[in-house]
């Protein structure tokens, strides 16, 4: 199997609900977004898909949470804007948008979403995996107040 990443920015607020502590307050990150795609096999010049098309991807699904108040917009006005909830999120509309997007160089193979990693600091990550597995990558194992 063939894997490539693309990693996208963007900040934008947030309030956890339901949290006791500072995490329920407003407040904000800078996150960072990265998108695995995994398929069998590469197309006729060696590409399994276009770093170009996979950046695209992401940025418009980025684009209607960049500078936003998560809590205020889809699906997070429902779904706790968690970074676990948002890596799902962005599995789901990055699956979403390469099925509807063109065949790329070799469509016999198509490749698709393996894992989606959000950052929400530096040190502090959730993933959403292909196969629905969820998990958070943090020094405690836990949310630290003081990590926020």
């Amino acid at each position: 199997m063939f894997q490539v990443s693309v990693d996208e920015t963007f900040a934008a607020g947030h309030a956890l609900r339901g949290y006791r502590g500072k995490c329920e307050n407003v407040h904000g990150h800078n996150y960072k977004v990265q998108v695995t795609l995994e398929g069998p096999s590469l197309d006729s010049i060696g590409l399994l898909y276009d770093f170009k098309d996979l950046k695209e991807a992401i940025q418009c699904s980025i684009r209607k949470l960049d500078h936003q108040f998560l809590n205020d917009v889809a699906p997070f006005d429902a779904v706790n804007p968690s970074a676990e909830n948002m890596a799902k999120y962005f599995y789901e509309e990055i699956s979403r948008l390469l099925e509807t997007a063109a065949p790329q160089g070799n469509p016999g193979d198509p490749c698709t979403v393996k894992r989606v990693t959000v950052w929400e600091t530096e040190t502090t990550t959730a993933s959403y995996f292909a196969d629905g597995t969820r998990t958070r990558n943090q020094e405690s194992g836990v949310r630290s107040q003081e990590s926020e």
